[in-house]
């Protein structure tokens, strides 16, 4: 972990703003907006880009996950803007909690694996670009969203490691945690073989 040098209450500020940011279902904005319907309804009844992608709309489903991964870097980029390095590592987890846990839905909300990937992008681009490329060809070898997500956030705390980002390994423990948390139902659909194919209904 970083130092803490911010002071505490300009620390809780920038982790709510972290949290709200985080909170903002931009999967059920989009569908909605294009009369796709309720995605709550919809596949898996997640709110991420692999359940928009179950609508058909390919479009709709790169939107959600490029502005998912957009509002937790947003989340990053201001507290670090605003303070420091701190304040960016504590807005990053609270940008995975509010997509994760957010108050609008009460709080009944992703996966986080998007925002997960964007605040990574903004801590350090060089371990972010390995997770996503780690993401990338473990859902292109298994054609499941799901097994590139644990395939990545696995590999976090190695690429952490290798580039020498010592200061973000108990973050990408927590948020590696969290991933696989909200995949617990796809490790036990994995194991029986029923995980849906990328592309696939739920």
């Amino acid at each position: 972990m970083p130092e803490i040098l911010t002071p505490l209450p300009l620390l809780g500020l920038l982790a709510l703003a972290g949290y709200l940011l985080g909170s903002i279902p931009f999967g059920i904005v989009i569908t909605r907006a294009l009369g796709l319907g309720d995605l709550r309804q919809i596949g898996s009844g997640n709110i991420g880009a692999t359940n928009v992608l179950r609508t058909g709309n390919k479009g709709a489903a790169l939107a959600t996950l490029l502005l998912d991964g957009a509002k937790g870097a947003a989340a990053v980029l201001l507290a670090r803007g605003v303070a420091g390095e701190d304040a960016a590592q504590l807005a990053a987890l609270a940008a995975m909690l509010g997509h994760v846990f957010p108050v609008w839905l009460g709080f009944r909300g992703g996966k986080g694996v998007a925002t997960f990937l964007g605040v990574l992008l903004a801590l350090s681009l060089p371990v972010g670009l390995m997770v996503a490329a780690t993401w990338v060809f473990g859902a292109a070898i298994s054609r499941m969203s799901s097994v590139g997500a644990l395939t990545a956030a696995m590999s976090t705390t190695v690429w952490t490691f290798f580039m020498a980002r010592i200061d973000m390994l108990v973050l990408a423990t927590v948020l590696t945690a969290l991933v696989y948390l909200r995949h617990k139902d796809n490790l036990a659909r994995i194991k029986d073989g029923t995980e849906p194919r990328i592309g696939e209904q739920a």
